[in-house]
C-alpha cells in the first residue's frame, strides 16, 4: 500500500496526538472503534447539513456530497468490524473536541462558515494524524483499514481548507491559528473521558 504524502496536513496541526493518548487507545480498542463509527456518521451528517443550509456554493455541494457518501461507506466498514469482533455498537457521549471548536466559530456570515470549513479541515486532519500514529501498533486487520483511510482522510483536510479560503476571498492563515491552537490545547491537556478526539487521559 502506498502511503499518501502527509507533510502538509501533519504541518497544519500544531502538536502531535501524545503518546498518553496512543496507550489509552491500544488498552480501550472497543471504545476507539465505537467512537470511530459515530465520528464518521457525524462527519456525513455535517457534510448533508452544509449542503442543505449553503446551497448558493456549487463546489461545496459538489465536494460535500462526494465526502458525505465517502463517509457513510467508512462507518459501513468500522459498524463491519465491530460486528465481526462482536463489539456492541451502542451509544456514547461525545468528546469535547468538536463542540469546543466550534465554540469559538463567528456567528455572522459568510464568516461561520469559513469557520465552520476551517473545523472540518481540523477535525479530518486530526482523525488522519491519529490513524496514521495507532497503525503501526495495531493487529494486522486494523491497521491495514487505518491506513487505507489516510488518503480519503488527507482529501477531506483538504477539501474544506480550499473551500474555506476560496470563500473568504482572503488570507485565512489568522482564523486556522485560532483554531489549531484550541486543537493543540484540546489534544495535549487532561481529559477525563477517553474518545477518538480526546486529550491526555486523567482521572476526573
Amino acid at each position: 500500500m502506498i502511503k499518501p504524502d502527509l507533510s502538509e496536513l501533519l504541518d497544519f496541526l500544531n502538536v502531535p496526538t501524545p503518546k498518553a493518548w496512543i496507550d489509552a487507545a491500544l488498552k480501550q480498542q472497543d471504545i476507539l472503534l465505537i467512537d470511530h463509527a459515530h465520528c464518521e456518521k457525524k462527519a456525513a451528517s455535517t457534510a448533508l447539513h452544509l449542503m442543505y443550509r449553503y446551497k448558493q456554493y456549487p463546489d461545496l455541494l459538489q465536494k460535500m456530497s462526494r465526502l458525505a457518501r465517502e463517509e457513510l461507506r467508512h462507518f459501513e466498514k468500522v459498524h463491519q468490524l465491530l460486528c465481526k469482533r462482536g463489539i456492541e455498537y451502542v451509544h456514547l457521549s461525545p468528546s469535547r473536541y468538536a463542540a469546543r471548536l466550534r465554540e469559538a466559530a463567528r456567528s455572522d456570515e459568510p464568516n461561520r462558515l469559513i469557520d465552520v470549513l476551517i473545523i472540518g479541515a481540523l477535525i479530518e486532519a486530526r482523525s488522519c494524524e491519529r490513524f496514521h500514529t495507532l497503525a503501526p501498533y495495531l493487529d494486522k486487520e486494523l491497521q491495514t483499514f487505518y491506513l487505507s483511510l489516510l488518503k480519503s482522510e488527507a482529501r477531506h483536510f483538504k477539501d474544506y481548507l480550499h473551500l474555506a479560503e476560496k470563500i473568504a476571498q482572503q488570507d485565512i492563515s489568522d482564523r486556522v491559528e485560532v483554531f489549531t491552537r484550541i486543537d493543540a490545547d484540546l489534544v495535549s491537556s487532561g481529559d477525563g473521558l477517553f474518545r477518538f478526539h480526546s486529550g491526555v487521559p486523567s482521572k476526573q
